[in-house]
């Protein structure tokens, strides 16, 4: 009878065990709409969109609104349209909260009619703020642009008025994903010196890194920002979406090799799925 028991025990602990690895080893997908935009699946099954522009014209499949499921949270870098995107129909379709810096939430809200019990209290730069339905956590970090809200996102003004709107400070995201890595996304951003501090507080896993130039660092800038954030891969973004986006990923692979980081590039196209 001992025996039995014992043998009983072994297998109930490898039983434990084996289930144990199974979650342990669950991947966390990342989804590339185009642009800036992004979704992120956790392995405890949360689902995180990042200025999910989800219209934007390089992405293949021109459903993606209509065949989108389940979205806990949505993040916004800044203002600018092609980063608030479809944020709006996303957030009324899914019931997403909406996280934000701070006076662009309060934008959202009063000026694009997002609904006030979804658009969550903005952190700002240096702030932590848990995902508990994604098991994740953000820290919010600086980023050097601007956030505006333009047409056609505001009414149009009358003559005299201005036709921009202030909304906060622009900002990146460092998301911390339980079982899982943890992924800086620049938002929009020139390299600045400061972007050393980040590995003092977090190894980043993978960084989804701005290329396009005119409007953010080129890909000579984000191969500095690569250096100086030592990320396990880097992804490139926001680029060739329009002519003035002129940044590629073999100029951004080139500017990475001068640097002895070519290795660490990871090229997505449009539409693609990659797991970490």
């Amino acid at each position: 009878m001992l025996k039995i028991f014992g043998i009983r025990k072994a297998l109930l602990t490898l039983a434990i065990f084996a289930l144990s690895a199974t979650a342990a080893q669950a991947d966390t997908k990342i989804h590339w709409y185009g642009q800036s935009a992004y979704k992120i699946e956790t392995p405890s099954g949360g689902v995180i969109l990042i200025d999910p522009w989800l219209t934007v014209p390089t992405n293949p499949d021109k459903n993606s609104i209509t065949e989108l499921g389940k979205v806990d949270y949505i993040l916004i870098t800044h203002g600018h349209r092609d980063h608030v995107g479809d944020a709006l129909e996303i957030a009324k379709k899914t019931g997403a909260k909406v996280l934000a810096p701070y006076g662009l939430g309060f934008n959202l809200v009063s000026v694009l009619g997002f609904p006030q019990d979804q658009v969550m209290t903005g952190g700002n730069v240096g702030g932590t703020i848990d995902l508990p339905a994604a098991g994740a956590k953000v820290m919010i970090v600086n980023a050097l642009h601007g956030s505006e809200l333009t047409a056609p996102q505001l009414p149009q003004p009358a003559p005299g008025q201005p036709a921009a709107l202030t909304s906060g400070n622009p900002v990146g995201y460092v998301i911390e994903i339980k079982g899982g890595p943890t992924i800086y996304h620049t938002g929009d951003t020139a390299a600045y010196e400061d972007m050393k501090l980040i590995p003092m507080f977090h190894h980043i896993d993978l960084m989804l890194a701005c290329i396009g130039g005119y409007f953010t660092m080129d890909p000579a800038g984000a191969a500095l920002a690569v250096q100086w954030v030592k990320p396990t891969h880097v992804i490139p973004m926001h680029f060739g979406t329009f002519g003035l986006l002129a940044g590629t990923p073999a100029q951004f692979k080139g500017a990475l090799d001068k640097r002895g980081l070519g290795k660490r590039m990871i090229e997505m196209k449009p539409g693609e799925d990659r797991s970490f």
